[in-house]
């Protein structure tokens, strides 16, 4: 059964029904009801932030809170559409309000400039669902925890260079809705011969089919062991931005930052050292990932910011109106790969 949110002002007026009119038609008013009724958390407000804030908030939810407690910089500035230039210096969150509220002012966008390492547990239950950016691995895996411990859904991205990532855990019970061709019965009359009593799908008419699916942990997703036989079996069809994911999350554990052009030749080779240590302790064999690939895993672009910040926009408004198949769990983008190329990997 399909979880209907109930709560306040859930109904949606003449205004919003004209704002949203093409969505309405695409997915349903019930799925834009779920939509409008939800608040989501979105922490890191860089370019990647920026991109989702844009497509949740023309999504039309309830309420969005960005969270971030660093500034804008010359570099955020390049990536990040939501802040003017002229706000270098500023809160990266509360210069990116005006502009964010300006997209949709149906939306209730509010800046929140503290940390998010600070926050207690409590703050993260007001949301139903969480989008995360710029976190470091052990924040990442306790959010992960606390938000599907209380059924709120949870989202985590990045972009690095020509690479981006994003992950979701939409829980152990997942409700939606899934439109699909309607099915015509046979008559029954044998009159017309063999054909007349196969099952027909008729392309003009289509019928909502319920459906449920279950999501693992960010730490059974990595957290695999991969000496296993069922993840050798599957090692062959894992991208290799998957391995590329947890040596960035270990460089940004261990420096506490991203790999910085500024400094590219010494953080290439740590994040080569990273790649040795960290694949041989996941018996994988560090060739897996070249000294080119590293190469190209520095600073936010901001095409490869549009890409992975439309893709994870949608999965959060697919997951808040329960319209249609989520991805489980990771989706990675790889620019390097010609025009692009899109992998997924879901470990079970």
């Amino acid at each position: 059964m399909i979880d209907m949110i109930e709560k306040e002002e859930t109904m949606i007026s003449e205004e919003e029904a004209a704002q949203y009119d093409r969505q309405i038609r695409l997915w349903g008013l019930d799925a834009q009801k779920r939509l409008r009724a939800s608040r989501v958390l979105l922490a890191g407000l860089g370019g990647l932030g920026a991109e989702i804030a844009k497509n949740l908030i023309l999504a039309g939810v309830k309420g969005l809170t960005l969270l971030d407690h660093k500034q804008v910089s010359e570099e955020s500035c390049r990536a990040q559409f939501l802040v003017p230039v002229s706000s270098q210096g500023q809160n990266r969150a509360q210069a990116s309000l005006e502009r964010a509220q300006n997209l949709n002012p149906m939306v209730e966008v509010h800046a929140d400039p503290s940390a998010i390492q600070d926050k207690p547990d409590d703050f993260f239950l007001q949301f139903d669902a969480v989008v995360l950016t710029g976190c470091p691995r052990d924040l990442l895996l306790r959010l992960d925890l606390l938000c599907s411990q209380h059924s709120i859904k949870v989202f985590c991205g990045d972009v690095y260079g020509y690479y981006g990532y994003m992950f979701t855990n939409l829980g152990s019970q997942y409700h939606y809705v899934e439109e699909k061709p309607k099915v015509v019965k046979p008559s029954g009359d044998s009159a017309d011969g063999p054909e007349s009593k196969k099952t027909k799908v008729d392309p003009n008419e289509t019928t909502m089919v319920k459906k449920v699916a279950s999501f693992c942990s960010l730490k059974q997703a990595l957290e695999v062991d991969w000496t296993s036989d069922q993840a050798k079996a599957a090692l062959k069809k894992t991208p290799v931005d998957y391995f590329l994911l947890q040596v960035l999350l270990k460089f940004r554990t261990d420096k506490g930052r991203d790999p910085d052009p500024i400094s590219f030749e010494e953080d290439s080779q740590t994040l080569r050292q990273i790649r040795d240590d960290l694949l041989e302790a996941l018996c994988v064999s560090p060739s897996l990932l070249s000294d080119h690939c590293l190469s190209f895993c520095f600073s936010e672009l901001s095409p490869v910011c549009a890409v992975v910040g439309g893709v994870l926009g949608q999965e959060v408004v697919k997951a808040l109106s329960q319209r249609d198949a989520p991805h489980r769990n990771f989706f990675f983008f790889d620019a390097c790969k010609g025009n692009g190329v899109v992998d997924y990997f879901g470990p079970n």
